[in-house]
Order: structure tokens, then sequence, then C-alpha cells
């Protein structure tokens, strides 16, 4: 049976990655209690990274960006998924998202592109999607990926 997540998903016309492996060594996700910690997931697909960095401050870019942070927030929920047991409707409520981008000092548009990985979870979860959020600029990424997002969610007991 899918998930009603997953059907609106689906609706989106979204699907999750493949699954790959990480690049370095650490867990996808950490439980303690009902709340779950998500590693850092890159804008990466099927073991490549979609978009490179620096993001520039040019509107294309921070759109690049964003689709980037989109791709993101699919890994996080891929690795989410994992550790619901297969089921995202246990998810109660998004705690947080840390956003990075990859751009040059002074770079003013982080938030905006981190709003792309904010967007896929509340479409997601609805209000449950909302979050407290960090949107810092970085001087790189693993594979020179363009954003990095984490998460932390609470689980239904």
């Amino acid at each position: 049976m899918t998930s009603q997540v997953e059907q609106r998903l689906s609706a989106l016309g979204l699907e999750l990655p493949p699954d790959w492996t990480p690049r370095g060594q650490f867990l996808p996700f950490r439980k303690d209690g009902a709340v779950v910690y998500l590693s850092g997931q890159i804008c990466e697909w099927a073991g490549d990274v979609t978009h490179v960095g620096p993001v520039a401050d040019t509107p294309e870019a921070i759109e690049a960006g964003r689709e980037a942070a989109k791709i993101c927030a699919l890994n996080l929920i891929y690795r989410l998924r994992q550790a619901c047991d297969g089921n995202l409707d246990r998810v109660d409520v998004v705690l947080r998202l840390g956003g990075f981008v990859n751009c040059a000092s002074g770079f003013p548009s982080s938030p905006a592109v981190i709003n792309g990985a904010t967007e896929i979870f509340i479409a997601l979860f609805g209000d449950d999607g909302w979050h407290a959020r960090t949107a810092v600029g970085v001087s790189g990424l693993p594979g020179n990926a363009s954003v990095e997002v984490d998460a932390i969610i609470r689980l239904k007991s």
C-alpha cells in the first residue's frame, strides 16, 4: 500500500531517487526515540551530482539552485522513508532543515535557493512540513554540489 505522502509526491509529478552509496562514512539517518536526524544530502541522483557549484547571483542560477535543493529534499525523503520502515505517513512534523549553498562570499540569496527544499516538504506534509531552518552560504560541498540539505523530523508515536 502506498502512503498518502507518496500519493502526493506522484500527483506532483515527482519521484524518489534510486538507492545510492553515500560519499562518506556516516549513517544516512539516526533515530532517537521519535526523532529522526537525517544526514545532509547533496543534489545527487543515481550517484551523479546534478548541479555543480558555486551558485551565481543571477536569476537563472538561483532557479537552478532551487531545483538542486528540490533534489536534496527528495534524497532526504528517500532516507526518511527508510527511517519510517517504508511508511511516510508516520511523519508527525518536520522540525528543522539545514541548507547549505555552494557560493562566493557575500552571496545574498541562500534563503531563496533553500526554498526549493522547503516547498517540497510543505507540499508533501502540509502544515506539518513547515519547519525551523537555516540557509547559509559555504565555499564548497562534496562533489562540488551546488546545494546540500539536512533535516530533523519527528515521527508519530
